[in-house]
């Protein structure tokens, strides 16, 4: 009975390994063994004959004897990990020679693994298996570096990473447009002599006590500031700060151009705020839209609704008709919600997953409720079959909305929560029916609207 280390089905994509070794009976082993696993096999009986296919070849893992008639198996590890095409092939040495120095040797010039002949073959094989997922997601995680930089370095917005003391740690090229000078200069310097007053003094503040709460509240988050520029105009940013997650003390600053968005907006700044699937404003769009109208509504003294949608039986829906399916029904639906946020001072987004949100200013709750049936009608009369739904056979929303005339006092967040709250109570309910609730007084099950 074969051992179930050699029994594994082959890899998806062929790996490529080269052996060495210029004993035929362990070659020809090896050769065999690496071939009933699926992988792509190479040769070589001689130390020069290695080196010379593993330049060509790139192979994805090396077998290499210690013993070999013309270069021993140490030298050519260490010629292979001091050219930079070969440096990252692993090496795994199989060799008679089992002493522990020998051993140590072996990892002395590189090796990534040692196996004493005589070998055991399920043993080579989940080594060889354990060295080749080790590179894959190495190799993996070097693409997403080199894409992550590739992104950051083609980005439209100014980037930089702020340390704790309010110094430039570091920027991208788009800062060099932004700021008028190279963006390895800015390295080192503080990030309130970048910007011109008031903006300045603020950051200079904020950064020398974090703890101050009217600072922090000027420098979180986003807003307009002017940049001086070499020949004494200024360029007109939004600049974004926010603290990075972990035990650091590091800040990302995003500088936005305005200048233009005053008149329009580009093609790529659109982007930055529209859900790419279903074409509504994203995440990202409704969190600054909400903070800005909820301090216009503490101002002017008027109420702000929220209604937060969530597609009942989503998860069966994509399970029985496929992730595609699932796409199109969320762009329908972001559609039709869409048309109920037909005020300037109306956003429609796509929240996250199939949940979607309608902020709608100037709203009372009866306004807000009205709105929120004619959006939970909508799709309902959109009728898309949904065949794994247990409350209906066509796709449905249930749909929470919250209203409050905000003060100072109020939390933004809560006023989310409450409306989420009421959404998860519709769906408690029966699904396809929408709950509202008044934000800021207690919780009482909130208030059912009667379908149409």
């Amino acid at each position: 009975m074969m051992h179930p280390a050699l029994a594994l089905a082959a890899p998806s994509r062929q790996s490529a390994i080269l052996i060495v070794d210029d004993a035929p009976d362990s070659l020809g082993l090896l050769q065999d063994i690496m071939r009933e696993q699926g992988y792509q096999t190479f040769v070589a009986t001689s130390g020069k004959r290695a080196l010379d296919i593993a330049t060509r070849v790139q192979p994805d893992l090396i077998l290499l004897d210690v013993i070999l008639p013309d270069l021993d198996g140490l030298e050519i590890c260490r010629r292979l990990k001091r050219q930079p095409d070969t440096a990252h092939i692993p090496v795994i040495f199989v060799s008679s020679c089992g002493e522990t120095d020998d051993i140590v040797a072996g990892f002395d010039t590189g090796a990534a693994d040692y196996i004493a002949k005589p070998v055991r073959l399920a043993e080579v094989c989940v080594r060889v298996r354990a060295q080749l997922r080790q590179r894959s997601s190495a190799e993996s995680q070097k693409q997403q570096a080199e894409r992550l930089q590739s992104i950051v370095d083609g980005m439209d917005e100014g980037l930089m990473l702020v340390g704790g003391d309010g110094r430039v740690a570091y920027a991208n090229p788009a800062c060099e447009r932004f700021l008028d000078g190279p963006a390895t200069g800015l390295a080192g310097r503080p990030l309130a002599e970048l910007l011109a007053a008031p903006a300045s003094q603020d950051y200079a503040a904020y950064f020398a006590n974090p703890d101050d709460l009217d600072a922090a509240k000027r420098c979180r988050g986003t807003r307009e500031v002017l940049l001086p520029q070499g020949d004494g105009s200024v360029h007109a940013m939004d600049l974004s700060l926010s603290p990075m997650a972990g035990g650091e003390a590091l800040f990302v600053a995003l500088l936005h151009d305005i200048t233009h968005h005053k008149q329009s907006e580009t093609a790529l700044q659109r982007a930055a705020l529209v859900d790419p699937l279903t074409r509504i404003a994203n995440r990202r769009h409704f969190d600054a839209f909400m903070d800005k109208e909820w301090a216009r509504a503490i101002r002017s003294g008027q109420p702000l609704s929220l209604i937060v949608c969530d597609v009942d039986h989503f998860k069966g829906y994509n399970d029985s008709l496929g992730h595609a399916a699932g796409d199109a029904c969320l762009q329908a639906i972001a559609e039709a919600l869409q048309s109920h946020a037909m005020r300037p001072t109306d956003l429609a987004a796509r929240y996250g997953g199939e949940e979607f949100v309608i902020l709608l200013a100037d709203t009372a709750e009866d306004a807000a409720a009205r709105l929120g049936e004619a959006a939970r009608a909508h799709v309902e009369r959109l009728a898309i079959p949904n065949p794994r739904a247990a409350t209906s056979g066509v796709v449905t929303v249930s749909v929470g909305v919250a209203s409050i005339v905000p003060t100072l006092f109020d939390d933004v967040r809560s006023f989310f929560v409450a409306a989420d709250r009421a959404m998860y109570e519709a769906k408690a309910r029966g699904r396809n029916r929408v709950v509202t609730v008044q934000a800021g007084t207690p919780w009482d099950g909130g208030r059912g609207v009667q379908p149409h």
